[in-house]
């Protein structure tokens, strides 16, 4: 029996520094009310959707910096968004940055969540890979600071949620294929990813032009080669100066682009997902206990064992 998930891929316009929260969470809002009315489960917003992306600033006051942090979650300006989901029947992926205490020490993550259509959190990621640097680099015309304001997360995971075997990571995460392969061998089937992408990358303006091209190619690679969806929503237009590529899209496990947005503003992209379109390539030409030889490669494959889909389970 197919499993069907109607999934919106809600894209924001740039969100300026002098933004409010509140400004914010009600562009957010606006998505869920859109997507509840379209019959819609599950909304995912992107990378860093509830401020501007700050880490393109080298700040050096530790109280302007923490300003863009989030101490709890669902807090007093987020949890709108949270009796909003759970008034409406709809779930939502959001990135946030997120300042932890953790064993008496202040702890900085590029965080994203899964929550449930009960409003409840299903579960949280932190960002493994952390591009940019860590130092100023007064020559960019924009930094690109996440090495100096976050710390990279333990691992990818997965959650029984919506269904199906979902997954979670952020922006440049995407680049790399052990993401997709970390998730897919703990049986992902759909995997939710918001990013922050410049049009412009300093230290290799050559890749400019190529910068849509690279996005789309990763994570349709990573989509077909583990036969999962994935979902990638960006944050787009000229934020604070800086153009982001925007190119939100809905990918299915063949690698097909088969719902994208339009424009680099506030726009949803909206898929009728059948979580079961995965089975046909984790069996066949993915089946990994067929056909990969770990055997072969002197990696260590996946950090914890795989969570079989409940329909193959039998």
């Amino acid at each position: 029996m197919p499993r069907f998930i109607n999934v919106a891929a809600a894209q924001l316009g740039p969100i300026q520094r002098a933004d409010s929260r509140r400004d914010v969470v009600e562009r957010l809002l606006a998505h869920l009310h859109q997507a509840h009315a379209m019959g819609c489960q599950l909304v995912v917003f992107p990378e860093l959707a509830l401020t501007t992306f700050f880490p393109r600033w080298y700040l050096e006051d530790p109280a302007e910096l923490d300003a863009f942090y989030e101490r709890e979650m669902p807090g007093a300006e987020t949890r709108v968004l949270f009796e909003t989901a759970a008034r409406l029947g709809v779930g939502f992926y959001l990135g946030y940055a997120e300042l932890a205490l953790e064993q008496g020490a202040a702890r900085r993550y590029n965080t994203s969540i899964l929550v449930g259509q009960d409003g409840a959190i299903i579960g949280k990621y932190r960002k493994v890979h952390l591009p940019g640097h860590a130092e100023h680099e007064p020559w960019r015309d924009f930094q690109h600071l996440e090495k100096r304001y976050f710390e990279p997360g333990p691992g990818f995971d997965v959650w029984r949620a919506y269904g199906g075997v979902i997954g979670m990571a952020l922006c440049n995460d995407r680049r790399w294929s052990e993401t997709y392969r970390v998730m897919g061998l703990q049986g992902a089937e759909m995997i939710l990813l918001g990013y922050n992408t410049p049009v412009h990358n300093p230290p290799a303006p050559e890749h400019d032009d190529l910068s849509m091209f690279h996005n789309h190619l990763v994570m349709q690679a990573g989509a077909y080669q583990n036969g999962t969806w994935v979902v990638g929503v960006a944050k787009g237009g000229k934020e604070e100066g800086c153009e982001m590529i925007g190119g939100t899209c809905i990918i299915a496990p063949s690698g097909e682009i088969v719902a994208a947005c339009s424009t680099k503003g506030d726009e949803l992209a909206i898929a009728r997902c059948d979580l079961d379109l995965c089975h046909s390539y984790k069996t066949t030409t993915f089946n990994f206990d067929r056909h990969r030889r770990p055997d072969a490669y002197g990696l260590i494959t996946s950090r914890r064992g795989a969570i079989e889909p409940e329909h193959l389970a039998a």
